[in-house]
């Protein structure tokens, strides 16, 4: 609730970060979800003592949960600060624990968590795609958030296949990164809508 927030324990694995330009009355008001960047040289991992922050070979920053003693460190090295210690258990009244998800793992007190892009969907897919001999498709499978975000304004896939929609979309003049300047090379492309330069429509 309100009170374990305003003492730094709100829990998100995506934030929508609201920035307002101009002055009244021409205001205009941007929004950027934050979530994790999958950073290339990302700095919580190499500061994990028993090695729960790790990055796999499709490049996620992935974590291991009986693994991960809480020491934190890994929330104090993110930049995007989008990485969260749990301070409680997770409870849920009946009916609702029957609609916990069996491909993840609950994550209990004093586990640090963040967003995945849904890795459990990506490891179904490809398992389906191997069963069936063929290559995951462009748009075949999608994050939560993606795939709830009602205007669409969110697009997830294969940033090394140069033909996929995300590929494309990165490679636009509009694209930028967050805190690319901090060297963490992350993974995550936000689209401007205007050029910041001329400030004219992209």
């Amino acid at each position: 609730g309100p009170d374990q927030a305003a003492r730094g324990r709100a829990k998100h694995w995506i934030r929508v970060e609201r920035y307002w330009e101009g002055q009244f009355p021409n205001v205009r008001l941007r929004f950027q979800p934050v979530l994790c960047q999958q950073c290339d040289d990302a700095p919580c991992e190499p500061v994990c003592p028993t090695f729960a922050s790790y990055h796999t070979p499709e490049g996620l920053n992935a974590q291991v949960y009986n693994r991960c003693i809480g020491a934190r460190f890994c929330a104090n090295a993110c930049p995007y600060t989008v990485r969260f210690l749990n301070f409680f258990n997770p409870q849920w009244e009946k009916p609702l624990h029957l609609q916990l998800n069996p491909d993840v793992s609950v994550r209990s007190v004093g586990i640090m968590e963040k967003c995945t892009f849904c890795v459990q969907r990506i490891r179904a897919a490809e398992i389906q795609a191997e069963s069936e001999k063929r290559d995951l498709k462009d748009g075949e499978f999608n994050p939560a958030c993606v795939q709830s975000c009602a205007p669409k304004a969110m697009v997830f896939g294969d940033l090394n296949d140069p033909n996929s929609e995300v590929s494309r979309l990165a490679r636009s003049n509009r694209s930028t990164k967050l805190l690319a300047e901090l060297g963490t090379k992350p993974n995550v492309n936000y689209l401007q809508r205007d050029s910041w330069q001329d400030g004219k429509n992209g």
